[in-house]
Parts: C-alpha cells; sequence; structure tokens
C-alpha cells in the first residue's frame, strides 16, 4: 500500500488585504512552517500572492491560487494566467470550486482546460468535485461525482495523473456547517480512486490525494483523516483561523 503524504489546503476565499494575509501566513509559520510530515498549501486571494509569497520564504508550506485562465495571455481582463502563479512560486491552484460553478457558471468543459493548462505549467491542481443538497437528495451523488471526475480530467496523462489533487466537496456542507458522515465521505473518496483507478491504473490512482472539502473543522478531523481514502482536508472558514487551521494540520499529523 502506498503512503500518501497527507495534505491540508487552506482556501481564503475573498477574505484578507495584503497586509492581513502576511499577518495570518507569519503567526502559521511560526507554528507549523517546520514541520515535513504533512503538506500545508495556503491559498489566498490574487492581490495577496506575492506578499503571501515572500512571508512564506524559508518555510516548509507552499502557495496555492484559488482559480487561474487556461490561457498563458492575452485580452482576457480580470483574469490570472497559470505562468503569472508561477512567477511567484505558487505550487498549487483550485480549480472547478462549487462557488466558481455556481456564481460564474464554469462548467466541466472549462475546469478540464484549466487543469490541463495548469498541467503544463508545472501546478497541481486541486480539482474540486461534489454533489448539491438536491442532486444528494435523489441519489445522484456518484453519478454527479462520476461526470465531473471524468469531464475535467479529460486528456490527463498517466504519467500526468500524481501531480493531480481531488477534492470532494458536497456542496450542501460548504459553510454550513453540516458534515458528511465519516462514512458518506469514505464512500465518495472511495469511488473517486475507483474512477481514477480506471482512467489511469492502480498505480497512480494510489497515488493521487483526494481531499475532503465539507466543513472540516478540528472537532470532526480526527475521524475523517483515519478513513482508508480520506488524505486531507480543503479548508474554508477554519483556514481563517490560525488556532483551528494549526488544529487541522496536527489533526493530520497524528493521522499520518
Amino acid at each position: 500500500m502506498i503512503l500518501r503524504k497527507k495534505l491540508i489546503a487552506g482556501n481564503w476565499k475573498m477574505n484578507k488585504t495584503a497586509a492581513d494575509a502576511v499577518a495570518l501566513v507569519q503567526e502559521t509559520v511560526s507554528l507549523i512552517g517546520k514541520q515535513t510530515d504533512v503538506d500545508v498549501v495556503v491559498c489566498p486571494p490574487f492581490t495577496a500572492l506575492e506578499s503571501v509569497a515572500k512571508a512564506l520564504d524559508g518555510s516548509t508550506l507552499k502557495l496555492g491560487a484559488q482559480n487561474m485562465h487556461f490561457e498563458a495571455s492575452g485580452a482576457f481582463t480580470g483574469e490570472i494566467s497559470a505562468p503569472m502563479l508561477r512567477a511567484f512560486f505558487a505550487t498549487h491552484v483550485i480549480l472547478g470550486h462549487s462557488e466558481r460553478r455556481t456564481y460564474f457558471g464554469e462548467n466541466d468543459e472549462l475546469i478540464n482546460k484549466k487543469v490541463l493548462a495548469a498541467l503544463r505549467n508545472q501546478l497541481r491542481p486541486i480539482l474540486c468535485v461534489g454533489e448539491t443538497l438536491a442532486e444528494r437528495e435523489a441519489g445522484s451523488t456518484l453519478k454527479v461525482v462520476q461526470t465531473q471526475t471524468e469531464r475535467c480530467l479529460e486528456g490527463v496523462g498517466k504519467e500526468q495523473a500524481p501531480t493531480l489533487v481531488i477534492a470532494y466537496e458536497p456542496v450542501w456542507a460548504i459553510g454550513t456547517g453540516k458534515v458528511a458522515t465519516t462514512a458518506q465521505a469514505q464512500e465518495v473518496h472511495a469511488f473517486i480512486r475507483g474512477l481514477l483507478t480506471n482512467l489511469f491504473g492502480e498505480p497512480a490512482a494510489q497515488k493521487v490525494r483526494i481531499l475532503y472539502g465539507g466543513s472540516m473543522k478540528p472537532a470532526n478531523a480526527p475521524e475523517l483523516l483515519a478513513q482508508k481514502d480520506i488524505d486531507g482536508g480543503l479548508i474554508g472558514g477554519a483556514s481563517l483561523e490560525v488556532r483551528s487551521f494549526v488544529d487541522l494540520v496536527n489533526a493530520a499529523i497524528a493521522a499520518k
């Protein structure tokens, strides 16, 4: 069995000025900036990427972005490209987050273009997939997750697969305080692992980290992180609180 290093990624969403972001990162680095047992990624808004990159220098924390365009440059007002992110030494980028799908009309085809562009530029995509409450109640969870996963990963090569990160985010559990039960979460994570096996083969699929992204908090993290196919968390609100975020990292260290 391949031992996958746990990953805790903080999605700050549209929060924190550059100055606030630096203060948050400095405090986080002071508490966990030297540990290497768990990968830790922080994803500030675009306006704070450069200052956070400098604040992370010399620590083991990695820098991620919350989105990007699939073209390298051009007449795309308001957009940011993969080469721009790489210039800040970003290593990860969140793609297909449910908020991008819901509020900005992003579909699987667009997200697929972004995934391929990220991989071309040595960025690790954190690809988000997950069902709405209506889809969960209709019994469509696995069907929705399968469609999103397969369409968003179209054209990804077997050799690229191990650099992928998948985040399962039940949309009904994001920011609501509701959490999928441990059994529900593990069921979907195992299903995604099976999809990856079909797409890329067993060895590659076993290297892909699958994160849980639905209101993971210090109270429920140990039980979730103990599951066979849950390799970490994509953290929203709790990543804006240093103590909570550090507690989640420590829970992942304990579960490794």
